[in-house]
């Protein structure tokens, strides 16, 4: 049931979207049709364009994503299983945590160039925290029993971090990796946007600059709905994954 109301409110506003600048209640260089977004998607698509750019911003997403979740997960498990960790880290992360991240793509840009280097930093950099802050808070949510227990039957450190720590940090773990999956996207679109020579993001900004609105809107879209299916499929992987709990 909630299904079909879902898709019942997406027909009411691709019509209401669709009619809203055909009726002439909002200019069509601001709000294209819908029809028309589609037609220029199709377009985009024959090119090769969507791809080219599509495929250079997946890369560049895809990258810092998995250097954010490898270096958050280290250092938000090393924050709770060691002091000097804690130390070192946490005074960095909360001075670094209310910053805005898109406030470094002028420095990532300014210390590793326009290429594929300042976007993957810019985007490992804003995602490593919510995957931290998540790896930290799993493993600190651990009950004590079960590391006496796994100590007690002769398991080490590092056995009873592996085997102990690191599952009941999972789940803490994976929502952070799913506000990172989220981020990387904002991240992705802004820094293209502002310096770079390919991928989506400098789509939008040449479709829009050059007044080809309804080719801009189709990429917007592309990146919005890419953004929803990941998302979607993440939250299946997370169901599989925690079906033990």
């Amino acid at each position: 049931m909630t299904r079909l109301r879902g898709g019942i409110g997406l027909l009411v506003l691709a019509l209401l979207w669709e009619l809203a600048p055909r009726l002439g209640l909002v200019r069509m260089d601001t709000l294209p049709p819908l029809s028309a977004i589609f037609l220029a998607w199709l377009d985009l698509a024959r090119s090769g364009d969507l791809w080219t750019h599509g495929s250079a911003s997946l890369l560049r997403a895809a990258a810092g994503v998995a250097i954010a979740i490898v270096a958050g997960t280290v250092i938000g498990i090393g924050m709770a299983a060691w002091v000097p960790v804690r130390i070192v880290f946490r005074p960095l992360m909360e001075a670094f945590y209310p910053v805005p991240k898109s406030a470094l793509i002028p420095v990532t840009a300014l210390w590793l160039g326009l290429g594929d280097a300042s976007k993957v930093t810019l985007i490992a950099l804003g995602c490593i925290l919510p995957v931290a802050i998540g790896a930290y808070n799993g493993a600190r949510g651990c009950e004590r029993v079960l590391i006496w227990s796994g100590r007690s039957l002769g398991a080490g450190k590092l056995r009873t971090l592996v085997d102990v720590v690191v599952p009941s940090a999972l789940p803490e773990l994976l929502n952070g990796v799913r506000t990172a999956l989220a981020l990387s996207l904002v991240l992705l679109v802004s820094s293209e946007l502002i310096v770079a020579k390919n991928g989506l993001g400098y789509l939008i900004g040449f479709l829009g600059g050059s007044g080809i609105y309804d080719a801009m809107f189709a990429v917007v879209l592309t990146i919005a709905i890419f953004g929803l299916i990941v998302d979607r499929l993440y939250l299946r992987y997370v169901r599989s994954v925690l079906s033990w709990q």
